[in-house]
């Protein structure tokens, strides 16, 4: 087994939400694809680069293409959350949510326009070019709950509700899906009164530095700072340890895929990997 390939453990987990079709010719073998799939994911090298232990590449890539339409990699995620959180390994008792920048290579500008599902397939200029940029929130142990893709000059806060309302982690048994934690912490890019009252409507602590023009407005005013607790800022360095862990895929460092849903299913998978023992 090399380096990137899934241990026989992960393998178990994901295999019976990866059954073969009941009719038509045999398939290759599903754990090689996916074993294909992931070392695209972590070189960041082109499909027709495939080493030939994988299988013909693009067999490799109409896979992928086809899980990614299909939700495939969305369910797989979503049941390894689900066991998680059955064992009660998901820590809930703070959500760090924050983005990062990704730069887009030249291969992924060009897309069609027929066909998008996002408006400019996810990639807009900012200052270090054409980027796109991955909003996410993980728990207090650093693994990923949700996320969504926007173009690299879209603002941190007008993600943050969106981003809040993907985290629904499914229970075992009977009961709605778990969508509560105790405290929410984040920089002071999400710092506005409509995410302060978006937090107050639904019971949640957050720990939040305000921006300096806001200090300097509520002190003109004659009204009172904003209580910062400082203890459970201190914890929110897990979502930057968690966007270091899904950089180390060169395929998610820098965006090579043209079509955004495609390197959605590139961050999907590379969530779903921190989440598989």
């Amino acid at each position: 087994m090399c380096r990137h390939e899934l241990t026989d453990e992960s393998w178990a987990v994901i295999e019976p939400l990866l059954a073969p079709p009941r009719m038509g010719r045999p398939v290759r073998d599903r754990r090689q694809v996916v074993n294909g799939i992931l070392w695209k994911l972590s070189t960041g090298a082109a499909w027709r680069d495939l080493p030939e232990r994988f299988g013909p590449w693009k067999t490799v890539y109409e896979r992928f293409r086809r899980w990614s339409a299909n939700g495939t990699w969305d369910c797989l995620l979503a049941h390894v959350q689900q066991h998680s959180d059955a064992v009660g390994s998901i820590d809930w008792s703070i959500v760090c949510i924050d983005s990062t920048t990704v730069r887009a290579h030249q291969h992924a500008t060009g897309a069609r326009k027929k066909g998008q599902h996002w408006p400019g397939e996810a990639i807009g200029r900012a200052r270090g070019g054409l980027t796109t940029k991955i909003h996410l929130t993980c728990d207090g142990h650093g693994r990923p709950l949700a996320f969504t893709l926007t173009a690299g000059n879209v603002n941190d806060y007008t993600q943050f509700e969106a981003v809040m309302a993907r985290i629904r982690i499914a229970r075992c048994g009977p009961g709605r899906p778990r969508t509560r934690p105790e405290r929410v912490a984040a920089d002071k890019g999400y710092s506005s009164l409509k995410i302060r009252a978006y937090l107050r409507r639904h019971g949640f602590k957050d720990a939040m530095p305000e921006r300096i023009d806001q200090v300097n407005g509520r002190i003109r005013r004659g009204e009172r700072r904003c209580h910062l607790n400082r203890a459970t800022y201190r914890r929110r360095n897990p979502v930057e340890r968690c966007f270091n862990k899904l950089k180390h895929h060169k395929a998610l460092a820098t965006r090579y895929d043209k079509r955004a849903r495609h390197y959605q299913a590139m961050v999907t998978l590379a969530c779903l990997q921190l989440w598989l023992p």
